[in-house]
């Protein structure tokens, strides 16, 4: 059964949500070993550009390869049924 768009969207959003909040404790606590030390604030605002970023990518590819096995499976049916 294939997952609709917004249900995709909704388990994108789930996971990238997690995705931020460890984002934002690994950059407070890896930033400052490169000599950068953004405040909170700043670190959220990077946090969440590359948040948005993810969420993107990651609906994008989820509905590209659901179209593809969708296509797939079809063929594979009409071959079968030959």
């Amino acid at each position: 059964m294939n997952q609709t768009r917004l249900g995709s969207l909704i388990e994108t959003l789930m996971n990238v949500a997690i995705g931020l909040l460890v984002s934002i404790v690994a950059n407070a606590l890896v930033f400052p070993s490169f000599g950068f030390a953004p405040s909170l604030g700043e670190n959220v605002a990077i946090s969440l550009i590359y948040t948005a970023i993810s969420i993107a990518r990651q609906y994008v590819l989820r509905r590209w390869f659901n179209a593809r096995l969708q296509r797939a499976a079809a063929r594979m049916a009409e071959a079968v049924g030959t």
